[in-house]
C-alpha cells in the first residue's frame, strides 16, 4: 500500500512540474492591447500617501528610506470629539491627486519633493491598541524609535544632502518621519524617541490650543491627554526652552495658563498676530526662536479655520486660512527639521473630504521644507511681475 502511494505521488509530481516563473501575459487581451496594469493616477491602486511605495516597515527592514510617512491611528486621549484614529486614512485619501515623484511639482515651491534626492516611502500605520492608553503610547514610541534607528538610504541622486548627522548625539545620519495622526498625544512618544537620538529638541507647534495644560491633582491615567502632553514632555526634559506656538486662539481659564505655558518653554503667536504683524513677521519670529537647534514640527489641523477644515475634534473659530498656513510653512524651509506631524484630522466631521485634502497638501509642504536649504523666492516663473522686475 505504501509503495502504491509513493508511486502515485511521484507520478503526480512528474505530471505537474513546479513553475519557476510567472506565465507570460503578453498574448492576453489586456496586455497585448493596453500593456502593464498601472495604477490610475488619481483614484486607483493601493492607498498610500501620494502613491508612494508602501512597505510595512516595522516588520520589513529590507527597504531603506530617508523620509518615511507613518500613521498613528490613536485618539483615546481626546477631550471633546473623538475620531482622529481615522486621520491617517483620510490624509492618504486626500493625497490621491498627488503622485510623488510624478505629479507633485508645485508652482510656489518650484520643486517636486520626489526629485530632491531623498528616498520617500509610506511605512503604513503602527498597530495600536484602543483599550489601554499607556500601552498604546509605548507602542507608538517603540515603533517611532524603530523607524528612526534604521540605516538611511542616503539619497537616490546627487541632490541629496545629509541633514541629521550633525544634529544626532551619535554623529550618524538618521531617517526622518512625517507622522499622520491620530490625536495630538502622539507627540509625546515621538519626542521620547527623538530625545534618544538628538537630545532635547525645539518644537514649532501650530494649533488653536497651547496643549500645555497643568496636570497637578490628576491620576496617572489622567495626566496624559491631547491637551497636556507638552507639560509631560517638559517634565521629562525632552524639549529645549526655545519652542513656539502659532495660531493660538482658544478660550482659557485665565492669564495663568499663559504663564504656565512660558514655564514649559514656549512663546505664543496668536491667530490675530498674523493680521497685526503679517506673514513675514510670523516667519521671522519662529526662525529666530528655534535658531539652529534640532526642530520638530507639529501641526494640529485645527490651526486652520473650521470653515476650511471642519473635520477636527476640537474646532475653534477665527483660524488661519489654508493658504496662510502654507505660506508660513514655506518660510520655514531650511530649519534643522528632525521630524514632523499633522494631527487631529477626524474625517467623520468632514464635508467633501476638504479637511483630508488640506492636510495632505500640508504634508507636501512638510516634505519640501525638510529637503530644501531655504525658503523659495518671492514670486514664481510665468508671473506677470517677472516682466516688471518685481521678483
Amino acid at each position: 500500500m505504501l509503495a502504491t502511494l509513493l508511486f502515485a505521488s511521484l507520478a503526480f509530481t512528474h505530471q505537474s512540474p513546479l513553475h519557476t516563473s510567472s506565465p507570460s501575459t503578453a498574448h492576453e487581451p489586456w496586455t497585448s492591447k493596453y500593456g502593464p496594469q498601472t495604477e490610475h493616477g488619481y483614484f486607483g491602486g493601493i492607498l498610500s500617501y501620494a502613491h508612494l511605495p508602501y512597505v510595512k516597515c516595522l516588520e520589513d527592514a529590507s527597504k531603506p528610506y530617508d523620509i518615511a510617512i507613518f500613521g498613528m491611528p490613536f485618539d483615546t486621549t481626546t477631550t471633546y470629539r473623538p475620531g482622529a484614529r481615522f486621520g491617517p486614512y483620510a490624509i492618504r485619501s486626500g493625497s490621491r491627486r498627488q503622485s510623488i515623484p510624478g505629479y507633485a511639482w508645485d508652482l510656489s515651491w518650484e520643486v517636486n519633493p520626489g526629485k530632491l534626492g531623498a528616498e520617500l516611502i509610506d511605512c503604513g500605520d503602527v498597530p495600536v491598541t484602543a483599550m489601554d492608553n499607556a500601552k498604546a503610547i509605548d507602542q507608538m514610541e517603540a515603533a517611532y524609535t524603530t523607524l528612526i534607528s534604521r540605516p538611511v538610504m542616503g539619497g537616490i541622486n546627487a541632490l541629496y544632502k545629509d541633514r541629521t548627522s550633525a544634529l544626532a548625539l551619535d554623529g550618524k545620519e538618521h531617517p526622518r518621519v512625517v507622522t499622520l495622526g491620530g490625536d495630538h498625544t502622539i507627540v509625546l512618544p515621538i519626542l521620547r524617541s527623538l530625545y534618544k537620538v538628538y537630545g532635547p529638541v525645539s518644537v514649532i507647534h501650530f494649533d488653536s490650543h497651547m496643549d500645555t495644560g497643568a496636570v497637578e491633582g490628576r491620576t496617572d491615567q489622567e495626566r496624559i491627554t491631547h491637551g497636556t502632553y507638552f507639560t509631560i514632555a517638559a517634565e521629562e526634559h525632552l524639549m529645549t526652552n526655545s519652542s513656539i506656538h502659532g495660531g493660538i486662539r482658544s478660550k482659557m481659564m485665565g492669564e495663568r495658563q499663559v504663564t504656565h505655558d512660558e514655564s514649559v518653554g514656549f512663546q505664543v503667536i496668536s491667530a490675530e498676530d498674523l493680521d497685526d504683524y503679517g506673514v513675514n513677521a510670523i516667519i521671522e519670529a519662529i526662525r529666530k526662536r528655534v535658531g539652529s537647534s534640532p526642530v520638530y514640527l507639529s501641526l494640529d489641523i485645527n490651526v486652520i479655520d473650521p470653515g476650511l477644515a471642519p473635520a477636527t475634534g476640537t474646532p475653534e473659530a477665527g483660524g488661519w486660512t489654508t493658504r496662510e498656513m502654507k505660506r508660513i510653512l514655506r518660510g520655514l524651509a531650511g530649519l534643522n527639521f528632525v521630524g514632523a506631524d499633522i494631527v487631529e484630522v477626524a474625517p467623520a466631521y468632514d464635508h467633501a473630504d476638504i479637511t483630508g485634502i488640506a492636510a495632505a497638501d500640508l504634508v507636501h509642504d512638510f516634505l519640501v521644507a525638510m529637503l530644501t536649504d531655504k525658503p523659495p523666492r518671492v514670486g514664481h516663473i510665468g508671473s506677470p511681475w517677472a516682466d516688471l522686475g518685481l521678483l
